[in-house]
């Protein structure tokens, strides 16, 4: 009590939540990790932060900072904890023109950033399904990937500068928005992707990008995700690397999407194994709609396309990205389930595919797979739905999972994070000279090991 009151004193008492005030903050997007927080404090600055932090490094006190609260691994798990919400830090500071950037604070939702860079004619390119509710804090905190990567990279390409606040209290300032600093360690690259175990982001400048004046989107079936990556690189080559979103969509995805959602329809008139959604972009007067049918109707030819439908319009367009968004909400309507977010080289995805199913019939004959694929970066997000809820047949799916990713030099997180889902995966598959460093640079800026305890690096 003692300890809530001196945190009463910095946030206000109506800013210190306790008992049924916590509720939106017990259960996660998923429904796994479902725990009420003992408080929940949410600051409205930088100053704030530093005083808790401060506090609670001399009580000895963990702290867990949560954004959005979308995330899918755990990462905002601590039952009758601390948690730090940044929710009331949600202001867009500046839209620089010139230089193409935007200050933010940290609890600034991801689509009211989208709206504010295209009241300027531009864009912040990295979107997902969750754009409504994840806040900027979080996506930097798990380096998000999202739709766009293709094009525009990872959150971590979209961060210029940042600032933050370390397990001390202590508030480091890389608010810079150079595009070239080689002084030193890069930090901000440090605390981008680490889940809030080393530091709080309060504030970020990122870049943005011009306002495309034209699309290009359409679903293609082909015969083969060998066919769909011709398919991509030829785009690529005739557009000049204009590709924004390259997405791969199974038959058994298209059912569940059919099933789940009223009103909903087939991206073709004739059922097809292999779905791809891909769109390009330009800021010129290009006619990528042309440039996109010639490419199709060549394959088409050569029997490497078998269909394509090109969105005549915004609502055309709209239907197929929500197809594609729904991913989430189609992988986890259902229990029980094994989900991995796994990454590749782009030609080893059709491997992994064949691999997969073969291992995880032999484990499990009754199961059920469900994935998508962001196919132009490489990243599977591939469920399983396991005939019982026996968590040593689930752990018996991830190793196997885990193997084939070993084998083909892949990723065992792409861009969702570690937090708690992934830990025994780190255990087993990372470097052990890398997880020794990891725990030094924890240990070294937070020595009393408060910030968000538990999470991403295994003890």
């Amino acid at each position: 009590m003692a300890l809530l009151q001196e945190f009463e004193a910095i946030v206000g008492a109506d800013y210190a939540l306790t008992g049924e005030d916590v509720a939106r903050w017990s259960k996660d997007w998923t429904g796994h990790y479902c725990a009420e927080p003992g408080v929940v404090l949410r600051p409205a600055s930088t100053q704030e932060i530093s005083q808790i932090m401060a506090l609670a490094n001399a009580q000895r006190q963990s702290i867990t900072p949560v954004s959005g609260h979308t995330g899918l691994v755990g990462g905002t798990f601590a039952p009758g904890g601390v948690l730090l919400s940044l929710d009331r830090m949600n202001k867009i500071h500046d839209i620089n023109t010139n230089t193409r950037t935007a200050v933010v604070d940290a609890g600034v939702i991801l689509s009211s950033l989208h709206d504010a860079a295209e009241a300027e004619d531009l864009i912040f390119p990295l979107t997902f399904g969750a754009r409504g509710s994840a806040m900027i804090g979080g996506v930097m905190s798990t380096n998000a990937g999202g739709s766009n990567v293709l094009r525009y990279g990872n959150t971590r390409d979209l961060v210029l500068g940042l600032e933050a606040v370390l397990a001390d209290g202590r508030i480091v300032n890389l608010m810079s928005a150079l595009h070239k600093d080689n002084s030193g360690l890069n930090l901000r690259q440090l605390l981008i992707g680490s889940e809030g175990t080393l530091g709080i982001i309060t504030k970020a400048v990122v870049k943005l990008a011009p306002k495309p004046r034209a699309y290009a989107t359409a679903m293609v079936a082909t015969p083969s995700l060998e066919d769909a990556l011709t398919l991509l690189n030829r785009t690529q080559d005739a557009t000049g690397g204009a590709v924004e979103a390259f997405e791969y969509m199974p038959r058994n995805y298209i059912d569940v999407y059919m099933d789940r959602f009223e009103g909903a329809r087939e991206p073709f008139d004739a059922p097809y194994d292999i779905n791809i959604m891909v769109e390009v972009a330009t800021t010129t007067d290009t006619d990528v709609n042309e440039t996109l049918l010639e490419i199709m109707s060549d394959m088409m030819e050569e029997g490497t396309v078998l269909d394509a439908v090109v969105a005549q319009n915004e609502t055309q367009r709209r239907e197929m990205w929500e197809r594609r968004e729904a991913a989430a909400e189609l992988a986890f309507w259902r229990q029980p389930i094994v989900d991995t977010d796994i990454a590749f080289p782009l030609d080893l995805v059709p491997e992994f595919f064949k691999r997969v199913g073969v291992a995880m019939t032999a484990l499990d004959p009754e199961h059920e797979p469900n994935f998508v694929a962001h196919l132009g970066d490489g990243n599977v997000h591939y469920s399983v739905y396991p005939s019982r809820d026996d968590l040593d047949l689930k752990e018996k799916i991830v190793e196997s999972v885990e193997d084939i990713v070993a084998d083909l030099g892949g990723s065992f997180s792409a861009e969702h994070g570690v937090g708690l889902s992934k830990l025994n995966t780190m255990r087993r598959r990372k470097d052990p000279v890398a997880l020794d460093m990891m725990r030094k640079i924890k240990s070294a800026l937070d020595p009393n090991g408060i910030l968000n305890p538990g999470k991403l690096i295994p003890d």
